[in-house]
Formats: C-alpha cells, sequence, structure tokens
C-alpha cells in the first residue's frame, strides 16, 4: 500500500508541474527579451542579427526544427520531448549531458527548457536543408560561425515572443519554446534527410534488454518494454518522463561512437566544449525490439546523413517512431 501511495503521489506531482508549465506559458512570462543564462546562470549573447525580423515561412521551404534541450537535474521533467522525432544525446561540459530534439513530422505546443548551442551542432545539423535551430543563447566567439551557418537560428533576443520562461523552475532552467512562432506548420518525414532507413529487422543480433552509456557525470539507460513494444528511458537512474506524464520510450536507440575532442570553446569556469564528431565512419548498436545489432555506421561529409549497415555491408533498417541517437566516445 505504501509503494502504490507513493506512485500515486508522483503521478499528481508530474501532473501539477505539467499544469504549472501550461499556466505560466498561457500567462506569458517571458524572459523580457535579455541575455540568456548558460550553464551555472552565467550570462551568454543571445542577440544574434537582432535587426532581422523573424523569416516567414511557406508550404515550400519548411524544414526541421532543431531544439536544443537542457538536461540538467534541475531542467527535468522536460516538455515537448516525446512529439520529436529524433532525439540526439551528448555530452557538454563537466561531463554532463544536452539534448537536440529535431522534429519534422509534428509539432508540440511547447518545448523545453532551451538551452544553449554548442560548436559540434553545426556539423551535426548540415544534414538538414537549411534547418530552423531554436536555442537560448551561445558563448560569445560561437556567434559568428552561427550566423554563417547554413540555418535559421532563432533566440529569444531574435524572436522574443516565440519565447517564455515559466514559474515552474529556477532560471536558466525554465525557458520555454513554442514552436509555431517559428514555423507555420511541420515540414513532414521528407525533411528528415538523415540517411535512417525504417523497415525489418535485420538478421542476428544479441537479446538485450537494457544498456547503459554513461559520461563523467551521467548516464542514460534504456530498458527494452515487451509490452508497449518501446525502450524505456532512465537518466541518472531515475525514470525519464515529460512534464505530462507520459514516459520517454523510443522505439530505436542507437549507441554511436565517435571521436570526442577538445574544441575552441570554453565555459566561463574554464572548462573545455567537447566536440563531437558525427562527419566519419565508426561502430554502432542498434537496440530494437528488445535485441542489439552490432553496426558500422558512415558519414562521409557534413552534407550527408549517417548510414548504419551490418559488416556485410547490408543497409540497417529502425522500428517505426522515435529514434534516439546517443553518442559516446569510441
Amino acid at each position: 500500500m505504501g509503494q502504490k501511495t507513493r506512485v500515486r503521489r508522483a503521478a499528481a506531482a508530474v501532473a501539477l508541474l505539467a499544469a504549472t508549465v501550461t499556466v505560466s506559458l498561457a500567462a506569458g512570462c517571458t524572459d523580457g527579451g535579455g541575455p540568456a543564462e548558460d550553464r551555472h546562470g552565467q550570462p551568454t549573447t543571445s542577440e544574434q542579427n537582432e535587426s532581422e525580423s523573424p523569416r516567414e515561412n511557406s508550404a515550400d521551404d519548411a524544414s526541421v526544427l532543431a531544439v536544443k534541450i537542457d538536461n540538467a537535474p534541475a531542467a527535468r521533467p522536460q516538455t515537448g520531448l516525446n512529439a520529436a522525432d529524433i532525439v540526439y544525446a551528448e555530452q557538454v561540459e563537466g561531463g554532463l549531458s544536452r539534448l537536440m530534439a529535431v522534429y519534422a513530422t509534428k509539432l508540440p505546443k511547447a518545448v523545453g527548457p532551451v538551452r544553449s548551442a554548442r560548436e559540434s551542432d553545426l556539423e551535426l545539423l548540415r544534414q538538414f536543408e537549411r534547418p530552423t535551430l531554436a536555442f537560448s543563447g551561445a558563448q560569445g566567439k560561437l556567434l559568428p560561425l552561427i550566423n554563417k551557418a547554413p540555418l535559421d537560428g532563432e533566440t529569444p533576443g531574435k524572436v522574443p515572443d516565440a519565447y517564455q520562461r515559466a514559474a515552474d523552475k529556477p532560471t536558466p532552467h525554465n525557458l520555454y519554446l513554442r514552436p509555431n512562432k517559428l514555423l507555420a506548420h511541420a515540414p513532414g518525414a521528407d525533411a528528415l534527410t538523415t540517411g535512417f532507413r525504417y523497415g525489418s529487422a535485420p538478421a542476428g543480433g544479441e537479446p538485450e534488454t537494457s544498456r547503459t552509456v554513461r559520461y563523467p557525470a551521467a548516464r542514460f539507460t534504456f530498458t527494452w518494454s515487451a509490452d508497449r513494444g518501446r525502450w524505456l528511458v532512465s537518466m541518472d537512474g531515475t525514470p525519464a518522463v515529460t512534464t505530462d506524464g507520459m514516459r520517454m520510450a523510443p522505439a530505436t536507440v542507437v549507441v554511436q561512437h565517435v571521436k570526442v575532442r577538445a574544441s575552441a570553446f570554453h565555459d566561463f569556469l574554464g572548462n573545455n566544449t567537447p566536440y563531437t564528431e558525427t562527419v566519419g565512419s565508426g561502430t554502432a548498436e542498434v537496440l530494437r525490439g528488445g535485441r542489439s545489432y552490432d553496426v558500422d555506421w558512415k558519414r562521409p561529409t557534413a552534407t550527408d546523413g549517417t548510414e548504419f549497415t551490418t559488416t556485410d555491408g547490408t543497409p540497417v533498417h529502425f522500428a517505426e517512431g522515435q529514434v534516439w541517437v546517443v553518442f559516446t566516445k569510441a
């Protein structure tokens, strides 16, 4: 009975938090268009081409929306992650993790908390046709690179009415995006130029019901649920849910082994920002259907999507539904 009571209380707390986020966003509690804050509350630059008005979106030019999502413990539970087609997880300063959610087939009402961009995001996003990147700001020396990249960078300083602060979490973990202020509609699956293939599972594989990926100060665990036909996500040992109380549960998880090197940028504490190299080749494990498949990955240039194949070169298909790609150091 005690365990059931705790479960009911936890569910009630998540529901209350979801209601708080919804009410706060509807109330228009904005950050006033001032500088956003990076990790540890350090102010960063978010004024990117402030003189420009938000770009107009038509049915012909829409591309994917990519949103940088805070994944510090204080930022959880997040909003809108389950609507993403792809969720990328990478290591950032201090051994922590950050997410990038990519939306093509549907746009949620709100996404967040939104946080700052990193240099390796620019390489990762080149696979899409001029994507929209929503982020809270960036290190001052990185902003010129973002401005020159073939993407539409949208910050609170540039599009203040697209972002709002909510009252459920402390700053800087409470900045939320309203996607319909950036894109008039979801661009559709054709905008996902990722190289991913969907269909039947490859032959072979090994039974696997749980996989954990560790960073120095964070970890992800994916547990197979046969009842749901999905991988249930846990972060740092705690089940991961969104503010609507739904468990994060991708259909396919890719653990991609990549080169992680030092970048030219540091945070205000002097910690170097890791650069995750997503162009090149290497190995990965594809988790689907309660099995793990050892595969090879290849992305020849930044404008290519990433292809996953078996050792004999046969393309590997993913299960229909959301895909998580977790980058880990090779």
